[in-house]
């Protein structure tokens, strides 16, 4: 299925083909999918199990909960354990979370399965340090940016590739489909992971206590860690409030029509794909400061929204061309900053994101009562300027 020439278990090799580099990018999407499924699926849902749509919400907050604790859990383990046992043993565990949220009876055993699928479901913030390991100097910042740009895709499509095939076969069924590309990636990934040694030689307890530790003692990666969070802010506040606009005059656009919006997104998925070759010529810092001017010209673009469906569609465009590459850029500087702690620094980077997206989400909320559209555009754009500035910042000194 993928030729795969991946034959040294030492970092820094040029072992990485491209049908192996496409597999980790595949389980990068669909791992990530397993976050959103049940997005477009609440009103049905609820119906079939006789709760209200407010309490079949819980049904995301249970998996975003999971997947937090997963990546604090799960994650550091890339440095400790065999990712060619590890990583499959997670798609397996996801299997069973999967098949158990398609025969889930009552919603508390929905509740507690799709909590379970949010904690396995980590295994793509495995593969993307597994890739920096594995590729080598010169090729690793295209390595990462495929991973990554298939974890992007995920985020994006699933939503409305649950929404259209759940008419067609029914909620439950999408879940069993999804286990069933799960059976077949675990074992692929199994077949084609090369035997790695580990990276880190402590304890569990200790494991996790050397993130802070790691982060604390490196300046570099504190203010690329910042960076990254400010972007993740700006993103996750545009994505809550472009909610808000779209359900609200002039559009008025259901709730399906509003998830057909994240396509979109696909035009900086492609962006972020093809930006690891910046990294991989030295310009990754200079591309960093770019984006943040790039997402200010669309934010620009973005105030006259409300006024325009095409130039809503060009700022939408826009902003992700500026800020998804952002994302390949900083991972792979910190998998360049951290050559044996890399699956310790993507758990600080993703935790820190996750903390940053939902003060995204709830400014949002806060910001269109207060302001609107406007306002919210007001905030991303401060929030932009942030970015440039500890960019600006970093560039003469920690960053460098």
């Amino acid at each position: 299925m993928f030729d795969v020439a991946v034959t040294s278990p030492t970092a820094g090799t040029s072992g990485m083909t491209r049908g192996f580099t496409l597999l980790l990018a595949v389980l990068g999407t669909m791992s990530v999918s397993n976050l959103y499924w049940a997005q477009p699926l609440l009103p049905v849902i609820s119906a079939e199990l006789g709760v209200s749509t407010e309490s079949a919400g819980l049904l995301v907050t249970a998996t975003q909960l999971g997947y937090a604790l997963g990546i604090l859990l799960i994650v550091p383990l890339g440095d400790l354990l065999d990712r060619k046992r590890l990583v499959p043993l997670i798609v397996l565990s996801s299997v069973i979370a999967l098949l158990a949220c398609a025969t889930a009876p009552t919603f508390g055993l929905l509740v507690a399965a799709i909590a379970l699928l949010g904690f396995t479901s980590v295994a793509g913030q495995l593969v993307i340090p597994l890739a920096g390991d594995l590729a080598d100097d010169a090729s690793r910042g295209q390595v990462v940016a495929t991973v990554i740009a298939g974890f992007l895709a995920g985020t994006l499509l699933s939503r409305a590739v649950s929404g259209a095939l759940a008419d067609a076969i029914g909620w439950r069924s999408i879940f069993v489909a999804a286990a069933l590309v799960a059976l077949v990636l675990a074992w692929a990934v199994h077949r084609h992971i090369p035997v790695l040694a580990p990276r880190a030689t402590l304890r569990y307890p200790a494991l996790l206590a050397s993130i802070g530790t790691l982060v604390r003692e490196n300046r570099t990666v504190r203010w690329t860690l910042a960076l990254s969070a400010t972007q993740f802010c700006v993103f996750m506040m545009f994505w809550t409030a472009l909610t808000y606009l779209l359900s609200s005059p002039p559009f008025d656009y259901p709730v399906s029509a509003i998830g057909v919006f994240g396509l979109l997104g696909l035009f900086g998925v492609v962006a972020a794909q093809h930006t690891g070759r910046l990294h991989d010529r030295g310009w990754s810092l200079p591309a960093i400061g770019v984006c943040w001017v790039f997402a200010l010209v669309s934010l620009a673009i973005l105030a006259f929204a409300p006024g325009s469906l095409a130039v809503l569609i060009t700022g939408v465009v826009l902003l992700h061309l500026a800020l998804f590459p952002v994302n390949v850029l900083i991972a792979a500087r910190l998998f360049g900053l951290t050559p044996q702690a890399r699956s310790r620094v993507n758990t600080a980077l993703v935790c820190l994101n996750f903390v940053a997206a939902a003060l995204g989400s709830a400014a949002a909320g806060a910001l269109w009562s207060a302001g609107g559209w406007l306002a919210i555009v007001g905030a991303m754009a401060a929030l932009c300027v942030v970015g440039l500035a500890l960019w600006a910042l970093g560039r003469r000194g920690p960053l460098a």
